[in-house]
């Protein structure tokens, strides 16, 4: 099964930015214009929940939660999604995962970064 690949996790004081990245490899072939790109996290005890979706005419939408802090882009050339996080919190602390959705329901998911905020 392919995977995507998150990097950019890392240890942040609260307050401070971080800005996450996930790449498709080549070899997922279906076209990554036409694909949903979606951040979800975990948080320590707690289910996996989506942060943010970006769709492939570049609609956004985010939790409540992270509304007016977080910002989804991606750059099909790149073929990568990114996450831009700004006033962490520690209540942001978690994994977080990169999640790229195709029109014939095949899913790719990556294994994670972490973040943790400090306060």
């Amino acid at each position: 099964q392919e995977q995507v690949v998150e990097s950019g996790g890392g240890l942040v004081q609260a307050g401070g930015s971080l800005r996450l990245s996930c790449r498709s490899p080549r070899t997922i072939l279906s076209v990554f214009g036409s694909s949903v790109l979606e951040w979800y996290r975990q948080l320590p005890g707690k289910q996996r929940e989506l942060v943010a979706r970006i769709i492939s005419g570049g609609s956004t939408t985010y939790a409540d939660s992270v509304k007016g802090r977080f910002t989804i882009s991606k750059d099909n050339t790149k073929r990568t999604v990114y996450l831009q996080m700004n006033s962490l919190r520690p209540s942001d602390t978690g994994v977080y995962y990169c999640r790229r959705g195709e029109n014939n329901g095949v899913d790719y998911w990556g294994q994670g970064t972490q973040v943790t905020v400090q306060g």
